[in-house]
């Protein structure tokens, strides 16, 4: 399985990292050693001072697909999730002035922490969902997916022009504003509508 991330999906929060706002979706990759494993802690790895939470409405991909028209993007998935793409920032900072690739600051372990599944039947519109995340019970960010550049058929649509979907690949859509340093302790707590969907702590 693969993870395909999608960059500036948000207009407040391309404004709070005073980024450009692309006219293509930004798409960027995670290993799957990136994945947080279940009821583990995040550990702030040692080449980074500056760790911040990102949180991400996800979507799991259930079929095999190629060049996906958005009329059908709709039945390539039918789970829902929250999680957070962890971002060194410092680092990634580093290596965007030289104009290199942001793995190294996006890809490390751990940095993909992947929550649970909602099926989708369960919302009446996968477009305009609420979801938030809290900081040591202080709510730091808080999105609604009807924000999206790009909402979730037009992620499928174009990432699939470029890769090949598979069954068990994750889509992370993007993060809205509030994003923010993590410390040792942190507790992060993450929600869709009133569900909960992962608690995290930070060593």
């Amino acid at each position: 399985m693969k993870i395909i991330c999608i960059g500036r999906n948000y207009t407040d929060h391309i404004k709070e990292l005073e980024n450009e706002k692309p006219t293509d979706p930004v798409v960027f990759l995670k290993p799957d050693t990136a994945i947080l494993l279940k009821k583990q802690p995040f550990f702030i790895p040692d080449f980074s001072n500056d760790v911040h939470y990102e949180v991400e409405v996800l979507v799991k991909i259930n079929k095999v697909g190629k060049h996906i028209q958005k009329k059908f993007a709709h039945k390539y998935y039918d789970q829902i999730g929250l999680g957070i793409d962890f971002t060194a920032r410092d680092l990634q900072s580093q290596l965007k002035e030289k104009g290199l690739p942001w793995e190294k600051a996006k890809s490390f372990d751990g940095a993909a922490v992947i929550g649970d599944w909602l099926d989708k039947t369960q919302f009446q519109d996968v477009d305009n969902l609420n979801f938030s995340l809290q900081k040591n019970g202080s709510l730091v960010q808080q999105g609604n997916t009807s924000l999206m550049l790009w909402k979730i058929d037009e992620i499928i649509e174009y990432v699939s022009k470029y890769f090949t979907l598979k069954i068990g690949d994750i889509i992370f859509t993007g993060t809205p504003a509030g994003v923010g340093k993590v410390n040792a302790n942190d507790k992060l707590v993450g929600s869709i509508e009133n569900t909960q969907m992962f608690s995290i702590t930070v060593k």
